[in-house]
Parts: structure tokens; C-alpha cells; sequence
């Protein structure tokens, strides 16, 4: 009898870099698609090279999806709404982005468990669902400017379930270092910017509201006309929404996130980061859109000294229900300081003792949550991983 010497041609592991991709094109290409397109169950193992790529791609897709909204919300305070109007199309990139990427998850399991997965196609579909109702929505009603309408809600709802997704998808499956951490950060940035965005309407509209007062409006004649077509007046086209309701979402809605993101990442300065890089990313484009001739908008400064109490508050353990109300009270200190040196939207100021009481339990629900059986359960892999085969390639 003799023995067998042939040896398995192990698969050859993905380009570690995009430099490297970039420069061996053909064969990145091949080992992309038997990575996407070897079926696979949910918790199949997955190397550290496809993990990322694969959640590279979500950060670049929402990059894409943050740009072409963030210029959406201008454009629309300049020009009449334009189904094909640069804005739509480079958010619509990072769409499709999105899609290939729960497809490539779904088929091939990898980078995921089931309910990350559940959660990345219930947010895809329900993004994918909003788009025809927002349009109709338009073809029905005409211009909807304001960022609160139920089909734009829609949206933000869909983007925050996929972005839940990937974050849970990500956690689980990355081995644990500065990588790991890095892209954590990533996705919860655009979770953060996905939260806040609804607020953009009124950071955008005060400004215009003082250029048409002014007689230097950025808003085209066409935009102006119909706005008077509909019987709605410049303060209520351009600031349509209750001065209460700026103040309670981003604290109840923004500061809170920061909460939840500090205690999901355990970095001690998570939510001082993540509201230093939303600021920073709002004062370049203020920048770009000034530069462009676009109306440009006011960023929420205030929301800093909320960002940094509470990581002080998580870090020497203080209790939400002791910290929320302070933390809050903060918060609309500095928002009375911007307004002083600056500007900033109609903020209703006797709102501050509910908003503050209301951030305080949010808060200690969150605190309760964390420290549950339920969401220790809940944050472990809702299937086992398969063992990683040899050569660099996951099992399948």
C-alpha cells in the first residue's frame, strides 16, 4: 500500500488591503465571489479579511447614504424636489450597496447570526418599502419639505434596524481589538447621524428663514411660488414643526443614543467621540455647502456637554435615574450659550423640566435593560459558529 501525497489546494485567502485588491483585480474579483456566493447558514465562521470586507462595505455604503442626505436636506431648501437630483442618486449608491450586502449575508451566513440577519432584512425592507411611499407621497401632496413626515420616518426607521444589524453582526463576530473597536465607533456614527437627522430640518431652516428675511435668500423663485401656492407662509414652510419638538429629539432621541452606545461599546470616551466626529463632519460640509452656493445649516454644538457628562456619568458609575436630569439641564445650558454667541433653532425653553425628567428615566430604562437576563441572552450568538477551515477561508 502506498500512501497518498497529493495534497488540497487550500483557497487563497482575500487581499488584505484595498491597495492590494486594486492591484490584483482579477483574482479579488474571484475570491469576492466565492466568498458572496457559497451558501451558508447564519453563524457561519468567517475570517477576519472577509469580516472586513464586508462590514468595509457597510461603512461606505452609509458614507454614501450620510452624503446624499445631508445634501438632500439643502437641495430642498434651494430647489424644488427632483426624483433624479444628484442627492438621490448618491444616496440611492449606498442603497444599493445595502442590498447586495444583507443579499451576500443572507446566501453565504457569514458575518452574521440569525437575528442580526432578521434585523438587517426587516430595515432593508422597511427602507425599501418607504421609497415608493414617499414617492407617492409627493406625486399626491406635492413638495414635503419637512423631515417628519410618516414616509421619511419610514426611512429613518428602516436605516436604524439595518444599522442595529450591523452592529450586532459585527460585535459578535470580530476578534476583539483596535479594529473591532474602530469599526464599532463607525457604525454607531451613523447611527447617531441616522437619529439626529430628522433635527436637520430646523438646523437648515433657520438660516434660510433669515436670508428670505433678509433679502439674500439661497431658495430658487420656483421653490418661493410654491410654497405660496400651498397657502404656507415662510416661517411655517421653513420651520414647520413645534419649537418644542428640537430640544426633546435630541435629547430624548440623540443624547440617549450616546447613552446606549457608550454602555454597547465600553470605550470611555464613545460618546464624546462619536459627537466631536458628527460635529466635525457638520462644520465641513457647512463649509462645502457655503462654498456651492447651498444653504448651509446650523450644527447642534450644544449636544457636546451632554456627550461628555455622560461619559463621566457611565464611567464613575453613576446611575441614570441620579445623572439624566443634570445631564439634560446641561445640555440646555450650553444650547442657551450658542444662542447667545450664535444661533440656533426655535427651542422652546419651558419644556426643559419635562424633557430633563424624561431623559432621567429613558436613561435608568436603558441602565435596567443592560444589566437584565433578557439582554445578556439577547447579546449572545443566536447560533454556534462553525470552526474556520484551514488556508484562510471560512467552512462552509
Amino acid at each position: 500500500m502506498t500512501l497518498d501525497t497529493r495534497t488540497v489546494d487550500a483557497p487563497r485567502p482575500g487581499p488584505a488591503s484595498v491597495r492590494a485588491a486594486v492591484r490584483h483585480p482579477v483574482a479579488a474579483l474571484r475570491w469576492l465571489w466565492g466568498c458572496a456566493m457559497t451558501p451558508g447558514r447564519p453563524g457561519r465562521a468567517t475570517t477576519e479579511t472577509e469580516l472586513r470586507w464586508l462590514y468595509g462595505g457597510w461603512l461606505l455604503a452609509f458614507g454614501l447614504k450620510m452624503l446624499g442626505s445631508s445634501w438632500d436636506v439643502s437641495w430642498h431648501f434651494r430647489w424644488l424636489r427632483d426624483d433624479l437630483a444628484p442627492p438621490h442618486l448618491l444616496n440611492s449608491a449606498g442603497t444599493v450597496l445595502v442590498v447586495a450586502l444583507v443579499v451576500v449575508h443572507s446566501y453565504s451566513g457569514r458575518g452574521v447570526d440569525r437575528r442580526a440577519l432578521r434585523w438587517m432584512q426587516v430595515g432593508t425592507a422597511t427602507f425599501l418599502l418607504a421609497v415608493p411611499v414617499d414617492i407617492i407621497n409627493h406625486r399626491v401632496n406635492g413638495l414635503d419639505i419637512t423631515s417628519w413626515s410618516p414616509s421619511h420616518m419610514l426611512l429613518y426607521l428602516g436605516t436604524a434596524v439595518m444599522l442595529a444589524g450591523a452592529l450586532r453582526g459585527w460585535w459578535l463576530h470580530a476578534a476583539p481589538g483596535r479594529v473591532r473597536t474602530a469599526v464599532h465607533l463607525g457604525l454607531w456614527f451613523f447611527f447617531l447621524e441616522n437619529v439626529l437627522f430628522p433635527n436637520q430640518h430646523q438646523e437648515y431652516g433657520v438660516l434660510s428663514l433669515a436670508d428670505y428675511r433678509a433679502g439674500h435668500t439661497t431658495a430658487e423663485p420656483q421653490l418661493l411660488d410654491f410654497a405660496a401656492a400651498q397657502g404656507s407662509s415662510p416661517t411655517s414652510f421653513m420651520l414647520p414643526v413645534p419649537p418644542w419638538v428640537h430640544p426633546a429629539w435630541l435629547i430624548g432621541a440623540g443624547l440617549l443614543t450616546l447613552v446606549v452606545a457608550r454602555r454597547a461599546t465600553g470605550f470611555r470616551w464613545t460618546a464624546t467621540l462619536l459627537t466631536a466626529a458628527y460635529l466635525g463632519y457638520r462644520a465641513v460640509t457647512w463649509g462645502l455647502l457655503v462654498l456651492t452656493g447651498f444653504p448651509p445649516s446650523v450644527p447642534p454644538v450644544m449636544l457636546l456637554a451632554g456627550a461628555v457628562l455622560v461619559d463621566l456619568a457611565v464611567r464613575w458609575r453613576v446611575p441614570g435615574w441620579l445623572a439624566g436630569v443634570p445631564v439634560a439641564a446641561a445640555v440646555f445650558l450650553a444650547a442657551f450659550v450658542q444662542e447667545f454667541v450664535a444661533v440656533i433653532p426655535p427651542w422652546q425653553w419651558q419644556v426643559a423640566p419635562v424633557v430633563c425628567l424624561g431623559f432621567a428615566l429613558l436613561w435608568a430604562a436603558v441602565d435596567r435593560t443592560a444589566t437584565s437576563r433578557r439582554w445578556a441572552r439577547r447579546r449572545a450568538p443566536s447560533v454556534p459558529a462553525v470552526p474556520v477551515a484551514a488556508g484562510g477561508a471560512s467552512a462552509p
